[in-house]
């Protein structure tokens, strides 16, 4: 297998921990009590998820030609 990078996003939870979750795999979520927690369980749960699609003979998302934007409004 390739190397292939996914972007993962860290939330901090107002009741303490980080939400992780990878916007180029749908529903690879998951949640830990430190950053670096969050980042080793991301990881994990991004493996996982390849696993399965294989298993499953799905084709593997990556990032290509995934544009990001950050657009700031009024509120």
């Amino acid at each position: 297998m390739k190397p292939v990078s996914y972007r993962i996003l860290l939330r901090k939870e107002p009741e303490g921990g980080y939400t992780a979750t990878v916007p180029a795999l749908p529903s690879c979520v998951t949640f830990r009590e430190t950053v670096d927690e969050a980042i080793a369980m991301a990881r994990e749960a991004i493996e996982l998820y390849i696993e399965h699609l294989l298993e499953k003979g799905e084709e593997i998302p990556t990032e290509e030609g995934l544009l990001e934007y950050t657009l700031t409004v009024e509120v």
